[in-house]
């Protein structure tokens, strides 16, 4: 099987930690901050950052900056990107 690009690469890495997966479904609620964000987990917030930092490389979430408030947003075209990929080898998986 073809190597996948390093960009999808990226997108499935990023779904590998059930952090950065509990970040993503808090997410698909609407955009936070990452105070709301962190508040659940028991981690520094540098740790936490990592995790965000990993996700917005992977293009699955935005970030955007007003006065001290980082606010993050899902990027739903990755769960498509996902989605095709798996229906592309579907019909492998299926024989």
């Amino acid at each position: 099987m073809a190597k996948l690009s390093t960009s999808l690469d990226d997108v499935f890495l990023a779904l590998t930690d059930p952090t950065r997966r509990a970040i993503l479904s808090r997410l698909g609620q609407g955009p936070a901050s990452v105070g709301e964000l962190a508040a659940p987990f028991d981690m520094a917030l540098t740790s936490f950052m990592k995790h965000l930092k990993i996700l917005e490389r992977a293009g699955w979430i935005t970030t955007a900056k007003a006065g001290r408030v980082r606010t993050c947003a899902i990027v739903t075209e990755r769960f498509a990107d996902v989605g095709a990929w798996v229906y592309a080898h579907r019909a492998l998986w299926e024989a």
